[in-house]
């Protein structure tokens, strides 16, 4: 029980720690260079409106689709130690042939081109 009191005191003399300096950073000042769309230290050369090409946004996508997806074989060398490893790679190498057959298709289609 005394855990179970701790982690509560614990928690909550976090929460007013932070609450309290949430309010304390609130009231300080900024300076024009902090209130600045771009705080790189240079002013802007043109409009951030300017459109942009969708390819960009369709190769970022399949970025992350892929990145995620081989996150999903982090855990590989954990789950070969389980009591049928053959199982374990029946998935692994089914999970990859997906995988390589979606790149091979987007390859195909023309998604991974920048230039039209």
């Amino acid at each position: 029980m005394n855990m179970i009191t701790f982690m509560i005191a614990l928690s909550m003399m976090l929460s007013i720690i932070l609450t309290l300096l949430n309010f304390w950073i609130a009231q300080m000042n900024p300076d024009a260079e902090k209130l600045s769309p771009y705080e790189c230290g240079f002013d802007p050369l043109g409009s951030a409106r300017l459109p942009f090409s969708i390819r960009f946004f369709l190769v970022a996508i399949l970025f992350l689709l892929f990145d995620l997806e081989i996150a999903l074989l982090l855990p590989l060398p954990w789950a070969t130690q389980l009591q049928n490893p053959i199982t374990t790679l029946i998935w692994t190498s089914t999970l990859i042939l997906l995988l390589t057959l979606g790149l091979m298709y987007e390859w195909a289609q023309g998604g991974l081109e920048w230039a039209e």
